[in-house]
Parts: structure tokens; C-alpha cells; sequence
């Protein structure tokens, strides 16, 4: 990379990561669950936190300076993630489903060995939406890092119309973080019953999308 486009790409980092701390910064986050994650992290035991492509607008912040992993997309949208959240500490590994994964598998499992964590996006970059694919769970078997659920929801949220219907909220909201019961996958699951899990986690990731969102619609905003 030439060091103009360095540059440039250096700069979009920088004034992303303001404009999402400054955003971010303005609203209330309130954080439901998460006992049985930092039990995990306070005993040095590794976690791959799953996301829904369509809930990871709060993500880098939430999880800032933490030196996580999060897998990102090699695309032009991936590379400006990946500069904001660099300057946040993360550890980041490019890859994704439609591209060559190699390198990044054996970064993430590395990471896992070591007692790290890791972000991953299983039903990105493409989708389809909330359609979780194969790798986070062989990944868990492989290491023995349980999957730890996160999403969130808003007040005055704001669904796009995006392939996967990404949700944002505006500045000053009202914001509910949810981090979902860790989740073991047996090491010996394959084929069908490997399927099952699969489609089991995926329930319980779109199932915790509702419970952030029925926070809001059950309660008065006050």
C-alpha cells in the first residue's frame, strides 16, 4: 500500500473511531446478563463472542481495549472497521466466507489456545441474515472455547434496508447490551447432529435479538 492511501485509510480510522466514540458516548447503555462470560474471562478461559452482522454497530465500542480478535471482511467496508477498531486495541484478523479463510483460522485458533477472545460474525459478510454457518462452531470443538450470544437494541432504534436489516440508533437513545449464557459444542458432534447444534445456536442468537428488542417495546421510555 502506497503511503498516501495509507494515509488516507489511517485518517478515515482515526475520525471513525471519534465519530462512533462520540456517538456512542451520548447515549445510555444498560447491560443485561454476562455473569457466565466474565466468569469465563476472570478463570483466563478463551470465548468466541458471536454477533449477528446486523447488530454490530455497538460492538466496537463495547468491547473496546480489551484486545480481542474480531475477524473482519478483506473489503474496502472490512478495511475501514478493521483501522477504527486497531485504534481501539483489538487484534484483528481478515477473512471471511467468501474469501480465503486459512490464515485467519489458524490466527483465531491461536488466539484460543491462548486464552484470548475472538468476535465472529456467522452470518457474515454476505448473509443470508441470522443464517449461522458452520465455522464458529467447529472452531469451538476445535479449542474448547465456548460461544457467548451478544446483541443489543434501542429505545429509538433504526432497521436499514440492507441485506441484513442493520440496526442503529441515534444519538442520546437509550441502549439495552445483551450477553447470552456461554454455550459448550461438543467436540465429537458431527454430520447431522452437528447440524442440529448449529441450527440450535442460531435459534438462541435470533431469540436473544428479541429479548433485547422486547425491552423496549414491554417498557415506558421514559
Amino acid at each position: 500500500m502506497s503511503f498516501l492511501k495509507n494515509l488516507k485509510w489511517s485518517l478515515t480510522g482515526s475520525l471513525g473511531k471519534f465519530l462512533l466514540w462520540l456517538w456512542a458516548k451520548s447515549v445510555r447503555i444498560g447491560v443485561e446478563g454476562g455473569e457466565g462470560y466474565a466468569d469465563l474471562r476472570r478463570a483466563g478461559n478463551p470465548v468466541i463472542l458471536l454477533i449477528w452482522h446486523a447488530r454490530i454497530f455497538l460492538a466496537p465500542y463495547f468491547f473496546r481495549k480489551r484486545g480481542i480478535m474480531p475477524l473482519i471482511s478483506p473489503s474496502r467496508d472490512g478495511e475501514i472497521v478493521a483501522r477504527i477498531v486497531r485504534l481501539w486495541g483489538y487484534k484483528v484478523s481478515r477473512g471471511s466466507s467468501s474469501h480465503s479463510i486459512i490464515r485467519a483460522w489458524f490466527e483465531m485458533k491461536r488466539e484460543l489456545e491462548a486464552g484470548g477472545e475472538v468476535i465472529i460474525v456467522p452470518d457474515g459478510p454476505r448473509g443470508p441474515a441470522r443464517e449461522l454457518k458452520l465455522g464458529c462452531l467447529k472452531l469451538a470443538q476445535k479449542t474448547g472455547a465456548p460461544l457467548v450470544p451478544f446483541t443489543y437494541s434501542a429505545s429509538r432504534k433504526k432497521v436499514l434496508r440492507s441485506w441484513d436489516g442493520f440496526v442503529v440508533f441515534p444519538p442520546f437513545a437509550k441502549v439495552r447490551a445483551v450477553i447470552g449464557e456461554p454455550i459448550s459444542v461438543d467436540p465429537s458432534l458431527k454430520g447431522e447432529a452437528l447440524e442440529d447444534e448449529r441450527r440450535r445456536v442460531e435459534r438462541i442468537l435470533v431469540e436473544l435479538d428479541a429479548k433485547a428488542d422486547a425491552f423496549f417495546e414491554s417498557a415506558p421510555v421514559a
